[in-house]
């Protein structure tokens, strides 16, 4: 079984950056695309970004209130996704939350928060 944790997120100044970092561990990992959601306080979750993992190059995908200011990558090797995050905006201030499809389920993180603020 696989597991998803995350790491990297805090307080930050509107206009800062921050990264988030999302590791996967467990047996027999074999992960279809990974990604980054969020939920605001009494918002829905919603998806922030996902990339692809089998696909060579990871075929990438955003919301479009992140384009030009977030960047999704991921390191195979060592089956970890990243979430650069910049210019960030208090309307970004919510729980992020690292996503894996491995064709059967969908694998959740247990979120960090990430609150903009100055």
């Amino acid at each position: 079984q696989v597991q998803l944790v995350e790491s990297g997120g805090g307080l930050v100044q509107p206009g800062g950056s921050l990264r988030l970092s999302c590791a996967a561990s467990g047996s027999d990992i074999r992960l279809i695309t990974m990604g980054w959601y969020r939920q605001a306080p009494e918002k829905g979750r919603e998806l922030v970004a996902i990339i692809s993992i089998l696909a060579p190059g990871g075929r990438t995908n955003y919301a479009d209130s992140v384009k030009g200011r977030f960047t999704i990558s991921r390191d195979i090797n060592k089956n970890m996704v990243y979430l650069q995050m910049n210019s960030l905006k208090p309307e970004d201030t919510a729980v992020y939350y690292c996503n894996a499809w491995n064709g059967v389920q969908y694998i959740w993180g247990q979120g960090t928060q990430v609150t903009i603020s100055s």
